[in-house]
């Protein structure tokens, strides 16, 4: 006679097969996959909520009695791309986009904080940008949940909860991001406009001048005139300068010998924060308009381009600089120091540009 653990296994056989042809098994797996994702959600939300609160009490403290409106409008600003069917100045298009949101921003953080200065209000701005990226893809996360849920799309959760843990990571490093940029601490990305910083400090400063956010400073190295470009700091700002560059390379007639930018570079895992890497381009990361002026200049005259990357991950670059990175831009300087020398002669003219956000670097 059949034993007590032969009726069990019995059962447990026709309750599987009664779920696997009428799909419960697939609906008790989706419960779980959207309760996992609804608790991260929240979390993400925690994080809104938690920076939004930053910024307000900040403007607060600067006299804006009601800050709350202003905020939520910046969470919910948005830019249109230009149309990319017709590439005819399409540059020219995305520029004067780029433009207009910034005047956007700036024209009305001074409006209602006339009482601070515009360094101040660059690290407001730079924050509500973080906290508006947080709301972004919280919002998103949110959509694909729900849609799931509305749908009964168990593919579309079981992808958005494999893509939780990375889309975890980056939702971590904004959060992280928020207190350098309230602060006015240097950041990974500060590198650029660090090294920057250094060349001049290191050497005789023959005149300097500011356009559009961005210094041009003139220098001169081992009998070699060096015109150092970087964004205009403390503040948060990165400046113009591939416009700048392009209008100087115009202004000396094109009579630059070498080009040299150096920025931060995204990591592949398994290198070390801190690795320079050399190569030939325009080392910045922007949407177009700044790199294709820079490109432009340089191919008008014929004027090597090369490029020096200090490398690092989006939570290093986001974040406190590291000591690491810190110590990388020494070497980064000896470096450019080095190309300088091997690449041109006594009496030549050098443009190097410190790409990058100059926070917390004058």
């Amino acid at each position: 006679m059949p034993g007590w653990t032969d009726y069990i296994g019995q059962i447990i056989f026709i309750i599987f097969m009664i779920m696997l042809f009428t799909g419960a098994n697939q609906k008790i797996q989706m419960k779980i996959w959207a309760y996992d994702i609804r608790n991260k959600l929240n979390i993400i939300k925690s994080y809104v909520d938690e920076g939004r609160k930053r910024i307000e009490d900040a403007m607060r403290r600067f006299g804006v009695k009601e800050p709350s409106p202003i905020v939520s409008k910046y969470l919910e600003f948005f830019v249109i791309e230009p149309v990319d069917k017709e590439p005819i100045d399409i540059i020219r298009r995305l520029d004067h986009l780029i433009r207009t949101r910034e005047n956007v921003y700036r024209d009305t953080l001074a409006r209602i904080l006339p009482s601070i200065g515009k360094h101040e209000r660059s690290l407001l701005e730079s924050s509500l940008e973080i906290v508006g990226a947080l709301n972004s893809v919280y919002k998103t996360v949110r959509h694909y949940l729900l849609l799931g849920e509305k749908h009964n799309n168990w593919i579309l959760l079981m992808q958005l909860e494999f893509l939780m843990p990375e889309i975890m990571r980056i939702v971590d490093t904004y959060r992280r991001a928020l207190d350098p940029f309230m602060t006015g601490k240097p950041v990974g990305d500060s590198v650029g406009p660090l090294l920057a910083y250094r060349f001049i400090e290191k050497n005789k400063v023959l005149s300097k001048r500011v356009i559009e956010d961005t210094m041009v400073v003139e220098t001169w190295f081992e009998g070699r005139r060096v015109y150092v470009v970087k964004a205009e700091g403390p503040g948060s700002n990165v400046g113009k300068p591939g416009k700048v560059i392009a209008s100087l390379v115009e202004e000396l007639n094109g009579n630059v010998d070498l080009v040299i930018t150096v920025d931060a570079a995204l990591k592949l895992e398994g290198e070390e924060d801190g690795e320079i890497a050399e190569g030939v381009g325009a080392a910045i990361g922007d949407p177009g308009p700044e790199k294709i002026a820079i490109e432009r200049a340089t191919s008008k005259y014929g004027i090597p381009l090369r490029a020096l990357v200090i490398k690092m991950g989006l939570q290093e670059a986001l974040c406190t600089m590291k000591k690491e990175l810190y110590e990388a831009v020494d070497r980064a300087l000896e470096y450019v120091e080095r190309l300088i020398r091997e690449n041109t002669r006594e009496g030549a003219t050098v443009i190097i540009a410190g790409i990058g956000n100059t926070i917390g670097v004058p």
